[in-house]
């Protein structure tokens, strides 16, 4: 029984953990997207704008994998979080 608490503890602290990364992520992908524009730029003097704004476009598109990866093993830690309290709870009854 003991094992158990010490391993919810644990898993606590775990999906804690992979919680503040993905929410870490997401704020940056959010301010990384305030710079992103729907514009098109035209002529020799657009060209530089144009590149960085595809810098940033294909930073957004690379942080989609992580943060998919980010929310199943928080959504699955806490799975597994629910169901070790429920079989505390019962057992404990």
């Amino acid at each position: 029984m003991e094992m158990l608490h010490t391993a919810l503890i644990s898993l606590l602290v775990a999906w804690g953990v992979v919680t503040v990364v993905l929410i870490c992520v997401l704020v940056y992908r959010s301010a990384l997207a305030t710079h992103e524009k729907d514009q098109i730029f035209l002529g020799a003097a657009g060209q530089s704008m144009a590149k960085e704004q595809l810098a940033v476009v294909a930073r957004i598109e690379r942080l989609s994998r992580p943060i998919t990866a980010l929310i199943v093993v928080s959504g699955s830690l806490l799975v597994v979080i629910a169901g070790i309290w429920l079989w505390l709870g019962l057992e404990s009854s």
